[in-house]
């Protein structure tokens, strides 16, 4: 990252992180957290669709195609929908740790233009724990998984408790997520969200 500001740099006591023993297996699909996310959510017909995948210790890997309905200038994706797809990325890692929380900052570089048809690769890591603080990191690449960057992203993201969904959404979809029977998806609704 280019001029990371002070508020991205872990402090002296933050530790390394640690991959909860009940997180996806290397390899394991993540799936949706909400199937309304604009992220990963399979129900948003312009939506990312972002596919993430477990990594090792507290990594993870997604990828997601550039549609037309993503673009900013004509048969480009546009820098928001690329810093969404970092956002959702980063996001992720904090099922790794089955823990909820919030992104606090995110700052992006974008590095070159992804086109519209682009499956853009993503590589996402936590580098560090500071009590609610969660300190992380990812890049998005074009042409492959070792293909040039395009956009890289570093992050900080906050643990909150259920409550902060419960007080600040809207009560008809924080029902309807808190009523469903599957406890997994369950829990995962409520994983990332500002």
């Amino acid at each position: 990252m280019s001029g990371t500001s002070p508020a991205l740099t872990p402090p002296a006591d933050a530790v390394a992180p640690v991959r909860h023993p009940d997180a996806p297996a290397p390899g394991e699909l993540l799936g949706a957290h909400y199937e309304q996310c604009f992220g990963c959510g399979g129900e948003q017909p312009h939506g990312l669709h972002l596919q993430a995948r477990a990594g090792e210790g507290v990594s993870i890997t997604a990828e997601f195609t550039v549609q037309p309905a993503h673009q900013g200038a004509p048969g480009l994706a546009h820098g928001g929908v690329l810093a969404t797809a970092l956002d959702e990325t980063l996001g992720s890692l904090n099922w790794l740790l089955r823990t909820i929380a919030v992104t606090g900052r995110l700052e992006t570089d974008f590095a070159r233009p992804v086109p519209v048809g682009t499956v853009l690769y993503l590589e996402a890591e936590v580098t560090a724990v500071a009590g609610r603080k969660i300190y992380s990191r990812a890049t998005g690449r074009i042409g492959g998984p070792d293909g040039p960057v395009a956009v890289r992203a570093e992050a900080l993201f906050i643990e909150v408790k259920v409550d902060h969904f419960i007080d600040n959404g809207r009560p008809q979809e924080i029902q309807v997520a808190m009523n469903d029977p599957d406890q997994v998806r369950r829990a995962r609704a409520f994983e990332v969200n500002p």
